[in-house]
């Protein structure tokens, strides 16, 4: 049981080194279409057009950035917020507001300056864009290692899915791996988004 547990650590160790290093390898430009690819296929996807709480994140070590996407959920008036890390080691959501002042967090990472009556537990957002490091078709993500997602949103585990927020992973479609190994604090993702297209992770026998 320890080697297996071992072995399947070492591959998530591997297999997000050589993605972080194929990402920050990715010029301006192919970020930037890639940015333009995400928004668009995010577009097919019903709640992204109309949920007024939409989460995300602040593009860091060549993640897509979410510029596009964010221009469109600004254009029609949907409240887009980012992620705060408490000291419980969970996400918290503050809005993003035009001409908002930033900090960095512990890791260097930037957020809106906030009151503490700004926050938004994960419960109040209807649509989060989770970043990712690696994906498998079914929902499974593999993240940076810090399980503040997972822990997060745990509680999506005692509820049929999908339900309020819809997770959506974003990507680069090389991220796109065979099969990644299930974890019991796992969230699985409802949908991922890359540049080139939508995927729906619904089991076919959970679809309408």
């Amino acid at each position: 049981m320890a080697a297996s547990t071992m072995d399947t650590s070492d591959l998530a160790t591997v297999t997000r080194a050589r993605m972080r290093e194929r990402r920050a390898g990715l010029g301006a430009a192919e970020r930037l279409a890639a940015a333009n690819g995400v928004a668009a296929s995010l577009g097919q996807l019903p709640e992204f057009l109309v949920d007024q709480r939409v989460a995300g994140y602040w593009a860091v070590g060549g993640e897509v950035p979410l510029l596009a996407a964010v221009a469109r959920l600004n254009a029609r008036g949907q409240q887009y917020c980012l992620p705060i890390v408490d000291e419980d080691r969970r996400l918290r959501f503050a809005p993003l507001r035009p001409n908002a002042e930033l900090r960095m967090n512990r890791y260097g990472i930037p957020e809106p300056r906030h009151d503490a009556a700004d926050l938004l537990a994960p419960q109040d957002i209807d649509l989060v864009l989770l970043p990712l490091t690696a994906f498998d078709r079914s929902g499974r993500r593999l993240g940076m290692g810090g399980g503040y997602y997972d822990r997060s949103f745990a509680f999506l585990h005692d509820m049929a899915r999908p339900a309020q927020p819809l997770l959506v992973g974003i990507g680069y479609a090389f991220q796109e791996v065979a099969m990644l190994p299930a974890r019991d604090w796992d969230v699985a993702l409802d949908f991922i988004a890359t540049e080139k297209e939508l995927i729906d992770c619904t089991p076919p026998e959970s679809r309408p």
